[in-house]
């Protein structure tokens, strides 16, 4: 196995001097620009995650749930509750629900 010989006065930008410094910033020729593609650990995460919810995952019946959730916690609210909520879906802060008024 032969060994790893790295430059770092030349890459695929050039020598560091030819490249635009930050402001503020010295630049240090002994420094290389480095990256990471995090393209393959977003699939590896993504396939994780379909496999922890299992095949029974129904994503359909899990907003139902949801939507079901949500009129229960705005259900039976007073009036000064109400007025808060109005205000509250007004402003952007709450999304607007069915006619605009709390369920009943």
């Amino acid at each position: 196995m032969s060994p790893h010989h790295s430059n770092p006065s030349s890459g695929p930008d050039g020598p560091p001097s030819k490249r635009p410094a930050d402001p503020g910033h010295e630049t240090d020729p002994a420094l290389v620009e480095f990256a990471v593609d995090l393209a393959d650990h977003e699939v590896r995460r993504r396939a994780h995650i379909l496999e922890a919810l299992g095949q029974d995952w129904d994503p359909i019946e899990v907003l139902s749930g949801e939507e079901a959730a949500y009129d229960l916690l705005y259900s039976g609210l007073d009036e000064e509750q109400q007025r808060l909520y109005e205000n509250l879906v007004k402003a952007g802060v709450l999304p607007e629900r069915g006619s605009g008024r709390a369920a009943s």
